[in-house]
């Protein structure tokens, strides 16, 4: 195991709402090892992008650690977060909300420069803009232009020029390629690892297209209403998963073959129990075909079943087979 870069411990993140408390991120605890990429996938409001927002301080957490450079960022006053911000960055899932359209691409660049006063002259700053377009295949006749008048993948190049151009070491991709066409978000996906191999970069990468996590990730997290319920290295996700939900997700990946198209789909039936004041125990019992009177009794805590390979089911390694078993 390498050199840990975010070490995250008793994660919450919770919201008021008129029903009660709605646990967005509840008790998370992780580490991302330094130059790797931690995907995490689940379906829509499982709490992802409150995760990643959440470890970048851009919504305080309620309670839990983050630590980053031995700094708990959560603990940091304002000029202290400031000094750190350079370090971590975070490319937006919109491409096109996430800039400001009264800015050319040049100005959009500069910007994050600007703000933390990184460069001591004018020239240096446009010097350093040109180098990072070159850096993430923007040509430079489109200095000048505007993004209504780019297409996606050209505006999402922006947003990771803005976050890389800081030199950070730690990026958020927050589904940085769900809003693009399937052939631009191979380009993108190859950008980002090759930045990563460049630059050295360390992602937490959140997505819920199986196969792009697949693709880019190390270790692979998966979340349901908050809690993480499996993670491990991704090839062991993919090869043996563990909990039921984790194998329904992979069942769900379409294959593409002849023979899949009259095999039959198992899905997850049942009602999503509501993350606002939620009850003791799993949050996938009410959905999950194997759950037993045990499961609704108290919080399940993730358990490593082996090495490196944590999962939170009592049943885990004793379901039947078949469920989830997907050859992509």
């Amino acid at each position: 195991m390498g050199e840990s870069l975010i070490q995250v411990r008793h994660l919450k993140k919770y919201f008021h709402t008129p029903a009660g408390l709605l646990h967005a991120v509840d008790d998370l605890s992780f580490d991302i090892q330094k130059g790797s990429t931690l995907g995490v996938v689940g379906e829509s409001g499982c709490g992802k992008s409150t995760l990643g927002r959440t470890l970048l301080c851009l919504d305080p957490p309620t309670e839990g650690e983050i630590l980053f450079e031995g700094q708990n960022l959560a603990k940091l006053k304002k000029k202290e977060m400031k000094a750190v911000r350079p370090k971590i960055q975070m490319v937006f899932q919109d491409p096109y909300s996430s800039l400001n359209g009264r800015m050319t691409v040049q100005q959009l660049i500069l910007e994050p420069l600007l703000v933390n006063k990184l460069c001591k002259s004018k020239e240096e700053a446009y010097r350093r803009v040109e180098e990072i377009m070159d850096t993430v295949g923007l040509a430079k006749r489109l200095i000048s232009a505007y993004p209504h008048e780019l297409d996606g993948g050209r505006r999402q190049r922006i947003g990771i020029a803005r976050a890389l151009i800081l030199n950070p070491q730690f990026v958020v991709c927050d589904e940085p390629v769900s809003a693009l066409d399937v052939s631009i978000q191979a380009q993108i996906l190859n950008l980002l690892m090759d930045l990563q191999e460049e630059m050295g970069l360390t992602y937490l990468f959140i997505t819920h297209d199986l196969s792009v996590v697949r693709h880019i990730s190390d270790e692979i997290m998966v979340m349901y209403l908050g809690k993480c319920v499996e993670k491990a290295e991704a090839k062991e996700i993919f090869r043996n998963p563990l909990h039921p939900y984790t194998k329904a997700l992979l069942a769900s990946i379409p294959i593409p073959s002849v023979e899949s198209c009259h095999k039959q789909r198992e899905l997850i039936k049942g009602e999503v129990t509501s993350p606002v004041n939620p009850k003791p125990g799993c949050r996938f019992a009410v959905r999950c075909p194997f759950a037993k009177e045990e499961c609704h009794r108290g919080e399940i805590p993730l358990q490593e079943v082996t090495p490196g390979h944590q999962v939170a089911c009592l049943w885990a390694g004793n379901l039947p087979e078949g469920r989830g078993e997907n050859k992509v």
